[in-house]
């Protein structure tokens, strides 16, 4: 899975990577490169206890590549703060991150000349918009083309019938991820990766002093944005940036001074699975205790799959014991005693936190 960080100027964006990807970039690298990227480990308790009680020789998280992309200034050519460049690259995310400013630092200069949370997102989310406004238009001009020279043109009439139906649902300003697709058309924009359709995830960078009341003002954004999936979490850059520095016992110290009950990282891993509509599922083992992520939804002979093309193509059954039933009773023997180690055929859809082991031929 990729996910792309994205924001205005001055908001925190390249701070809340490097706190994600615990790796601290050269200011001089910035002017450089366009896009940084990492690839990091989802933290999982439920992955490490597993591998206290297994002892294998390996433990594998699952993993997310992260992208943050420099976005300097805004365009006097395109009206826009997304290079022309950039947005191809943009697009072949999973997900974004939207980071918004929420932090009041007269040292910092600001991309406007206030603090407004609502506004920024609305400039980002317009962003996305115009992006794909912009891309339909232009398609809309090519397959005019194809169809005058084209004798087969079923499908380039089609195609062209949903870019109509697109340019219409984003002139009136709506994202595509609201727009009730049949199944052709959703084949068709995952094929065209078109960012107002992709899974939103809104980090709100706050000042310190926001912490008690960071609910609050998460709570009283939620009730603006009628966009559906999208999730927004507070984000506090200062703090996570001391927290990096820190080994776990001080770390651990720290969160409880500033009443943090989470990192930054474990919250937002959480909700990028939520507007992912992904989960997790583990193989253990003396040799290794692994979490695999999958989408919501997939049966077991599709987990089997994502182990490996044999399982799919040679899956005979599934054994499946609950995360919590396991951790209950502390071993599949006990499972088995209590009849919660299930055997089960391929069209189980696997729940968060089950630990499978696949029977295949």
């Amino acid at each position: 899975m990729q996910i792309g960080i994205v924001g205005l100027p001055y908001s925190g964006k390249t701070t809340f990577f490097q706190t994600l990807s615990e790796q601290e970039i050269d200011p001089l690298q910035l002017q450089k490169k366009d896009t940084f990227e990492a690839v990091i480990k989802v933290p999982d308790e439920r992955l490490d206890y597993l591998t206290q009680i297994f002892n294998p020789k390996k433990k594998v998280n699952a993993t997310l590549s992260v992208l943050d992309y420099s976005i300097v200034q805004k365009s006097e050519q395109t009206n826009s703060f997304f290079p022309t460049a950039l947005i191809s690259k943009i697009r072949l995310n999973d997900a974004l991150i939207l980071v918004v400013r929420g932090f009041q630092d007269e040292s910092v200069p600001n991309a406007h000349d206030s603090i407004d949370i609502y506004r920024d997102i609305q400039i980002l989310e317009d962003e996305l918009l115009f992006a794909d406004t912009f891309f339909v238009e232009n398609r809309l001009e090519k397959l005019e083309k194809e169809i005058m020279r084209q004798k087969v043109k079923d499908q380039l009439l089609k195609e062209k019938e949903i870019m109509l139906k697109w340019q219409g649902y984003l002139q009136e300003n709506k994202a595509l991820s609201d727009f009730e697709h049949s199944a052709e058309e959703i084949k068709l924009i995952k094929n065209y990766q078109m960012l107002s359709a992709k899974p939103l995830l809104v980090a709100v960078n706050l000042d310190e002093s926001d912490i008690p009341q960071s609910e609050n003002i998460v709570s009283e954004l939620r009730k603006k944005i009628s966009r559906q999936n999208i999730r927004i979490e507070p984000f506090f850059a200062k703090i996570e940036m001391e927290l990096m520095q820190l080994e776990p016992e001080e770390k651990n110290e720290l969160m409880t001074e500033f009443g943090l009950k989470e990192s930054a990282l474990n919250r937002l891993i959480k909700s990028a699975y939520e507007v992912l509509g992904v989960q997790s599922f583990f193989t253990v083992g003396e040799d290794e205790c692994r979490a695999w992520t999958i989408k919501k939804g997939m049966n077991a002979q599709e987990a089997a799959g994502a182990i490996h093309t044999d399982f799919y193509n040679k899956f005979i059954r599934a054994e499946v014991v609950e995360f919590s039933d396991f951790k209950e009773c502390g071993s599949f023997a006990k499972c088995k005693e209590k009849g919660l180690f299930r055997l089960e055929g391929k069209e189980y859809l696997l729940k968060d936190g089950d630990i499978m082991h696949v029977r295949h031929s």
